[in-house]
């Protein structure tokens, strides 16, 4: 069983927005004021629920509600998109008994439609009627749009002061290249924390986690991670200690979290673990990673179990880092590809056969230059994947 942070209580409700019969709104409530923490696309064109998210989490360190809803982006919809975004708070404040200054709002869907607020008034009411009955899995299957599965994490840690609970959940299947990617993905605690160091915590995570992923190289506008922590468990997270243990457990959800979007990566059948080190700087080991896991012909290779490194090379060379050639060592599998400039003299077809046909194939890299490191989580890029965003609108 998922472990739940104290004090919050959920809601989901079947709006119609894309699907009848199908819930596609969701409510997570806090049962007082939690710390609340956000991380956002780096998109230029910022879908409304972002802006109005991000002006409300500069506005207050807390925040009492998250609320999601899958099938309307509302993106690139203008200032009628902020209105309406707007709206949808002071309708969700009345289902929840909040402010609608104390909610965070975020959405996901196609880029252009405005709101369908005929549905959004008894689809309050819907969530009026399940807050407290519906569960965390509830509010994970709501968001999901082209996910196959739901994605739900529970941790534990134990502090000085007693045990404190860590719970993520997201969405995300396509479309998927932080900074950030089209997913949401929503973390709730329940240690007392000041707001600095949950937001400083969750900037660092998000790094190492969310933003260490891809499946498409495409950044979506919707892109939002929000953390909540309200201090319900009565156990104090303040020294340098506790907050080190609390920052480790929440790492933990989240690199969780991203390997279940790579897993569930529209068609995906395989994850590339990259790992770059030997750069001059951690920049350019991400510059390198990301150019062999964006790559088409790596990506393609992988789905079909090709062990053809050339390709893994070929993206390197082009990928801008500043390295020698000849100082280069490439890894498949643990099994010496290249080196000094050439192949390894072994049969590396034969050799690397059983490892390319595994879902987790480790591929690693070492430039020889300094001790920059980056460590890239990537899908493979498959027939499915084509036909999935060839008729997603129709």
């Amino acid at each position: 069983m998922t472990l739940v942070p104290k004090g919050y209580r959920f809601a989901v409700a079947a709006a119609g927005f894309k699907k009848a019969d199908r819930n596609d709104l969701g409510l997570i409530l806090s049962v007082g004021p939690a710390v609340a923490a956000g991380v956002f696309t780096t998109n230029r064109f910022q879908a409304a629920p972002v802006l109005v998210c991000k002006e409300i989490l500069a506005d207050s360190p807390v925040a009492r509600a998250i609320v999601v809803n899958s099938g309307q982006a509302n993106a690139c919809t203008g200032e009628e998109g902020l209105a309406n975004c707007r709206a949808t708070l002071d309708i969700v404040a009345k289902a929840a008994r909040v402010e609608p200054a104390e909610i965070l709002p975020t959405s996901t869907g196609v880029i252009g439609a405005q709101l369908k607020m005929d549905l959004w008034a008894e689809a309050g009411l819907k969530l009026a009627g399940s807050l407290g009955r519906a569960t965390p899995m509830d509010v994970a299957k709501a968001m999901m749009t082209t996910d196959s599965f739901p994605k739900l994490v529970g941790r534990s840690v134990q502090l000085s002061g007693g045990e404190v609970r860590v719970l993520g959940m997201c969405k995300g299947a396509g479309m998927i290249c932080p900074q950030m990617a089209t997913m949401l993905g929503f973390v709730l605690c329940d240690a007392d924390v000041d707001p600095r160091p949950w937001r400083e915590m969750l900037s660092a995570v998000a790094d190492k986690s969310f933003n260490a992923l891809t499946v498409d190289g495409d950044t979506s506008t919707n892109d939002t991670v929000l953390a909540l922590s309200n201090g319900a468990s009565r156990v104090r997270a303040e020294s340098k200690a506790d907050l080190e243990l609390l920052r480790q457990c929440l790492l933990s959800v989240c690199q969780e979290l991203s390997y279940r979007i790579v897993q569930d990566a529209e068609g995906g059948t395989k994850v590339a673990h990259i790992t770059v080190c030997g750069a001059k700087s951690h920049p350019q080991a991400e510059m390198a990673a990301r150019a062999i896991g964006n790559s088409p012909l790596v990506k393609t290779a992988l789905f079909g179990c090709d062990p053809n490194w050339g390709r893994i090379i070929a993206a390197l060379g082009r990928s801008g880092a500043d390295f020698d050639p000849r100082e280069v060592v490439l890894k498949i599998g643990g099994i010496l590809v290249f080196e000094n400039g050439q192949p390894s003299p072994e049969d590396l077809d034969a050799l690397l056969a059983p490892c390319m046909r595994h879902q987790d194939v480790q591929i690693e890299l070492v430039l020889g230059q300094g001790r920059g490191t980056f460590t890239l989580l990537a899908s493979d890029l498959t027939k499915r994947y084509v036909e999935i965003n060839a008729d997603y609108r129709t």
